[in-house]
Parts: structure tokens; sequence; C-alpha cells
């Protein structure tokens, strides 16, 4: 039998140190950016192996938009991070409305399959 996921376990990574996501002006209204990161990286917190996944960053900019060579090194991050996929996708969401403060945002991760099981995590701003 294995050991009980703990308190440690579920809030891994959650305040783990992260470089900052920039933003810069934007000039129009109304419309969506979509930013797809084809091969995200962490770590189970529990079981130290890699997870991979494919993230997906809707957003509906107001007076910032992501700037993407530093989101890159945001998402680059996580490859040391453990923190489980559920807990990565709202911190992602999280980092970016605190970046950008969009008029809405979306964060989906799709994890690829690990014991046959495959997650799909979806997260929402405002929060539903």
């Amino acid at each position: 039998m294995s050991k009980a996921y703990t308190d440690k376990h579920a809030r891994a990574g959650l305040n783990e140190k992260l470089p900052l996501i920039g933003a810069f002006p934007n000039y129009f209204k109304k419309y969506e950016i979509e930013i797809v990161i084809p091969e995200f990286t962490s770590i189970c917190p529990k079981t130290g192996l890699p997870d991979f996944g494919k993230i997906t960053i809707k957003y509906e900019p107001k007076k910032l938009c992501l700037e993407l060579k530093s989101l890159k090194m945001y998402m680059l991050a996580y490859r040391n991070v453990g923190i489980f996929n559920e807990n990565a996708v709202n911190r992602i969401l999280n980092d970016i409305v605190t970046s950008c403060r969009p008029a809405r945002a979306e964060v989906v991760g799709v994890f690829n399959p690990r014991g046959g099981i495959e997650i799909a995590v979806t997260a929402c701003y405002p929060r539903r």
C-alpha cells in the first residue's frame, strides 16, 4: 500500500517563486488571443516523476497583453517544480490575471496519460 497524500503534496508548487510574466500596452478592444504551449512539463510532487502536457491560454486583453518571451521563461520554470496538474493550471491562470488583468481568461491543461488516465483541467477568469 502506498503512503497517503498529504497537505504538503496538495500545496506543492503553489508558492514556488517563478519568473514574472511581463506585459505590454494594448491599443485594441474586444478581441481574443490564444497561446498554445505544446510541451509543458512539471514534476509530480508525490512520485517525483515528470508530467507532460499541453497548455492553452485564451484571453481578452484590456489595457495589457502578455509578453511572450517572459511567458516562455515562466512556463519553462515549471520543469523543476513539484505541482499537481490541477494546481498548475489554476496557478498559471492566477499569474496571468495578475500580470495583465484581462477582461476574461481561460487556461486549459491537457496532460499526457499516466497509468492509462488522461486529465484535462480548465480554469476560467472571472471564476464561475
